[in-house]
């Protein structure tokens, strides 16, 4: 796996995410082992270069926090014209999607184990992704917590930085509160459109598989809330 960025490396800051960890399933090690060295990308004193790693330039798409990565792998089968970059901090996750990726062959899939914010920062270029996804994030409830949330004004200002002009930010989340957190703060924010008009939110676009977060939602008597804007500056 790529090395973790350390606090000496890079200034300290709010974490949107808390690493866990379990003992790994028979195909998770598989995954590690016998097809990490292939969909693990190493990232430390490196810059992203797509057409070294997948050796074309197609459309990227860059999901962060991808779990355990079933969506993520149903997105790359379906559209292998595109390249998919999914970034996570669970070991299990990473491990998963590498044993599910190797045993499907895809091309088209690579993912880092690491901090979103600090990749975004150091490792994609300005100008360089079609597409970032944010699925079913933490939401910390908690008040007191919210600073922690991955949707912040700055944090959006930097994805923006790194789509490409007319690219698209696509975030999805089964909490309410956290819905209108995002609408919120995606409606004030500079240089972005959102694709179904101020202040509304979308309906699932095809192309996002109904993940085991959104059935649980369901379960739970949640609704299940897209929000698609997209670059104009």
């Amino acid at each position: 796996m790529s090395e973790i960025v350390t606090e000496k490396q890079y200034p300290r800051r709010i974490m949107t995410f808390m690493r866990r960890s379990s003992a790994y399933t028979t195909s998770q090690q598989k995954g590690l082992d016998e097809y990490g060295e292939y969909y693990l990308l190493e990232t430390e004193d490196q810059r992203f270069d797509q057409q070294a790693i997948f050796g074309r330039q197609a459309p990227l798409t860059v999901e962060i926090g991808f779990g355990m990565g079933s969506s993520l792998i149903q997105m790359a089968e379906a559209a292998p014209e595109r390249d998919f970059i999914g970034i996570e901090i669970h070991p299990n996750g990473l491990a998963q999607i590498c044993f599910e990726a190797g045993e499907r062959k895809l091309s088209n899939l690579r993912v880092i184990d690491g901090d979103a914010l600090l990749l975004l920062e150091n490792y994609f270029a300005n100008n360089s992704i079609d597409t970032v996804q944010l699925y079913f994030a933490d939401p910390w409830p908690k008040k007191k917590h919210h600073k922690r949330r991955f949707v912040q004004t700055h944090n959006m200002q930097l994805i923006r930085q790194k789509l490409k002009k007319g690219g698209i930010f696509h975030a999805a989340t089964d909490w309410e509160h956290y819905a209108f957190w995002i609408l919120e703060i995606m409606e004030a924010s500079e240089g972005y459109r959102n694709l179904l008009g101020q202040g509304q939110f979308s309906p699932r676009p095809e192309y996002r598989p109904l993940t085991k977060f959104e059935v649980r939602g369901q379960g739970l008597g949640h609704g299940v809330w897209d929000l698609l804007y997209q670059r104009i500056a």
